[in-house]
Parts: structure tokens; sequence; C-alpha cells
């Protein structure tokens, strides 16, 4: 993985670290939203609402249109598809070494059963 993907990785685990801006993205899941929209639910003033927006945009989660006074917020999915694609890969070992550790749990439980030594025993 290169660098720059590592970087950018960076980012967005920096801006998914908060709950709020958490909590924006659920929000933006479901459809574009005015800044507005945005800060309703938290008890927060506006201009430190857009400063988690500007985090999630320079993370490039969100992007922000532009029509006259209204600037709509949208999610953009690219980064947290990286984020997903980088945690598969440690998924994907993880289950793999416990796929592992269960063939040798099962193994040393048939070895019991039938009355023969097990590994730790000879």
């Amino acid at each position: 993985m290169g660098s720059l993907q590592m970087d950018h990785l960076s980012l967005t685990f920096a801006a998914l670290a908060d709950p709020t801006r958490r909590a924006i993205l659920a929000k933006l899941a479901s459809g574009e939203r005015s800044v507005t929209e945005l800060a309703a639910p938290f008890d927060m003033s506006l201009p430190a609402v857009s400063k988690h927006l500007r985090v999630l945009e320079r993370a490039g989660l969100i992007a922000r249109g532009r029509e006259a006074q209204y600037r709509p917020c949208r999610l953009e999915p690219g980064p947290l598809k990286q984020v997903s694609d980088w945690t598969d890969h440690y998924r994907q070992m993880w289950e793999r070494r416990l796929d592992r550790l269960d063939a040798i749990v099962h193994e040393l439980a048939k070895e019991k059963r039938h009355g023969r030594k097990t590994r730790s025993s000879k």
C-alpha cells in the first residue's frame, strides 16, 4: 500500500475519530443536506459545525456544492471504500488464523475422544 494512500487513510481515520463527524456522515448517507440541517441535532454553533465539515471535506469524505446561497453537502464514498479495503485485508488475515486455530482445537478434541495422546501429553 503506497504512502500516499496511507496518508489519505490517516486523514480519513482522523476525520472518523470524532463522533460528531460520524453522525454528520450518517445523516448525509440518506442524501444531501444543508449546513443548517446538519447542525440541527447538535448543541453547537454553525461555525463549529462548519469546522467539522472542513475536516470531512479535507479527508475527501464530503463534497460541498454551491447553488446561490445554498451550499449542500453530500457524502463522497471513496475514502470509506479505502478504509473498508484496508480493514478487509486484516479481517481476512484474522479469519484465516481463527480457521487454523479452530482446526487445531477440533483435531485435539477428536484425539481426546478416541483416547489418543494429545500433542501436549506426548
